[in-house]
Parts: C-alpha cells; sequence; structure tokens
C-alpha cells in the first residue's frame, strides 16, 4: 500500500526572512521538483502519494491519513490526535531549535534533520573565513569604509590553530578544509569523540582550557539546551587578542554584544557572524557598525540552487529504509535536541 506523503511548505518561520506569499523558493518543495527527485529512485514509484501545501493549509484533513511529514517547521498541538498515522517528519534544516521542548512528539513518532546537506558549502565558507581573518580582512574592510589605506600583511597560515566548537557535518567539514593548510585543527564537542579533519578533539567541558591556544574559533553548533550561552563574555576573555571568530552554528551560542565590545576595544582581531537572531538583523544593531566584523545574511551553508535536490535526495534515501523498516538517517534525540 503506497505511503501517503504531506509536504508541508512553510512561507515564513519566525525569527527568519519573512517571505513572498508563495514562499523562499530556494527551500520550497514543488511538485515538480519532488517528482524530479524521485525519478531518481526507481524502486520507488507508485510506493508514495504525496500532497504538497503550505503551512497550515489542509492541515487537519491532510494530517489525518498522513504517514509522512516533511516540512521545516509544524503545528504541534494535539499532533498525536490529528495525525494518528504519523510515523516520520523530515526537518528539512540542520537545526531544529524551533522545535524545542520537544514533549510534543510522540513516542512512535521518529523526527530527522538535514544533517549532510549543508557540508560541503559550510567547509568551503569556514574555510573561506578562516582566510579572511588570517589575511585582516574585516580589519581591512573597516578601513575601506574610513578611507584609511593601511598594508596589513600576514604570513602564510600554516602553523596557525584553530578551535572548531561543534564537530558535526558543518564544523567538520570546515576542519577537513582548513586542515590542508598545515592548520593544527582542535575539535570541541560534548563526548571528546575524535573527528575528521581534527589532530585532536576535547569535551565541551575542557573548552576552557583550548580557547587561549586558538588563533581562530569556529562555532558551528546547533542551539540546544547544552550549547545556550556557550561563548560568554568570560570565555571570550580567555582568547588571544589578536584572535579571530566565525559563527555559522547559532547565535544563542554566544553573547553578541560582549563580542562587539571586544571587537571595539581591541581585544580580539577580528569576526564574520553568518547567524543571527532574529533575522534580518535590525537597522539600528549595533553589529552593522562594530569595526572589524564582517556580517553575511546566513549564506554559510544553502545552496541555492540544490538545497531542495540535495534534500529530496537524503529524504529518498531515508524513505528506502522507511519502506524497508529499517532506522533512518539523522535521527533526533528530542532530549538532547539535536
Amino acid at each position: 500500500m503506497a505511503v501517503k506523503v504531506h509536504v508541508k511548505n512553510n512561507r515564513w518561520a519566525e525569527g527568519s526572512f519573512p517571505n513572498t506569499p508563495e514562499g523562499e523558493e530556494v527551500f520550497t518543495i514543488t511538485r515538480d521538483r519532488f517528482e524530479s527527485a524521485l525519478a531518481q529512485f526507481p524502486d520507488m514509484q507508485g510506493k508514495l502519494v504525496p500532497f504538497i501545501d503550505w503551512d497550515t493549509d489542509n492541515w487537519d484533513s491532510s494530517m489525518a491519513e498522513a504517514e509522512v511529514l516533511l516540512t521545516w517547521n509544524l503545528p504541534t498541538e494535539d499532533l498525536a490526535k490529528k495525525a494518528p498515522n504519523l510515523k516520520w517528519i523530515h526537518c528539512i534544516g540542520a537545526g531544529v531549535e524551533h522545535m524545542l521542548p520537544m514533549d510534543w512528539l510522540p513516542e512512535h513518532v521518529t523526527l530527522t534533520n538535514n544533517k549532510g546537506v549543508h557540508a560541503a558549502k559550510a567547509g568551503e565558507f569556514g574555510l573561506m573565513a578562516v582566510l579572511m581573518l588570517h589575511s585582516h580582512m574585516p580589519a581591512i574592510v573597516t578601513n575601506q569604509k574610513h578611507a584609511v589605506y593601511d598594508s596589513l600583511y600576514c604570513s602564510p597560515i600554516a602553523g596557525k590553530t584553530l578551535v572548531v566548537l561543534g564537530t558535526g557535518s558543518l564544523g567538520g567539514s570546515g576542519a577537513q578544509m582548513v586542515k590542508p593548510l598545515g592548520v593544527n585543527v582542535i575539535g570541541v564537542n560534548r563526548s571528546g569523540r575524535d573527528a575528521e579533519g581534527c589532530d585532536r578533539c576535547v569535551t565541551t567541558e575542557q573548552l576552557d582550557e583550548v580557547l587561549p591556544l586558538a588563533d581562530y574559533l569556529l562555532i558551528a553548533t546547533p542551539d540546544t539546551p547544552e550549547t545556550r550561552g556557550l561563548m560568554d563574555r568570560r570565555r571570550l576573555d580567555l582568547m588571544k587578542p589578536t584572535a579571530g571568530i566565525i559563527n555559522i552554528g547559532r547565535e544563542a551560542v554566544m553573547d553578541y554584544d560582549a563580542l562587539c565590545d571586544k571587537l571595539e576595544d581591541g581585544s580580539l582581531g577580528g569576526a564574520i557572524l553568518d547567524v543571527f537572531d532574529p533575522e534580518p538583523i535590525a537597522p539600528e544593531s549595533r553589529l552593522w557598525n562594530t569595526k572589524n566584523l564582517i556580517v553575511t545574511p546566513h549564506v554559510s551553508a544553502d545552496d541555492g540552487d540544490a538545497y531542495i535536490p540535495l534534500t529530496l535526495g537524503l529524504f529518498f534515501r531515508n524513505m528506502e529504509l522507511f519502506l524497508a523498516g529499517k532506522p533512518l538517517l539523522n535521527p533526533i534525540d528530542p532530549k538532547l535536541g539535536y
């Protein structure tokens, strides 16, 4: 019997860019895109019945029979009652902090995320950002704004130390891209497990020990109760005054006001920030005018051309496992939030 799949596009999500009435094209799953991706899985033909719509349009009627939900966000109230046949939800983003706490998730429903889809793009961005910090580009851009011509030189990056806070698909990809340049890479994760591209890894509890070693810090952690406020003012004070910081994870992990203070007083070398809350940044935010800070508008990991094809490729690989009754890729632990 064919599996009933509800694809729910979001017109806009709180805390992110408000989209057009039809939604943001980069993240929209149309029927054409769905069918095009499905064509790459010939054994799955005729096994799915997709229903594609927006937000809560037709929510009650379609979820009454849906077995699988593909979405970014969803109404969680009375989900078990409204979707009695639901077995699997796939979130088209890597972060699921917007779904916390997950006491709404029925025990028999598996939640998966888009981990891995962003890796290649995020790794390239991480490499670019580390090299920009090493080459003093945030300071050079600040000087340009003020018509200051100051030649800021640097040597090759070999021998410098990069600390990667969060060695999942995003941070891990960044580590792998930077390591071949001769950089000493230290990974930080919850368990201290080894990660490809890192010379060594330590636990999050050992973060204070490695921050003073960092010439560059790449933050790539999700927003969870454990990571919120992790890089506070005290920890920023542990870093070298010449150090540079990159955040492609979530704003909640770092105290941005403390970061701006340190950039302004010269006790940090530079920063490149790609994630904010809310987005877009308010016109009056101090982030726009803080010296030695480069703002990128949440573009580090999303591929405008391939995001949905990559997402659907992962979804259909998981669907093969679902149909076979096997464990799914990228399951989320509701207690940890990742």
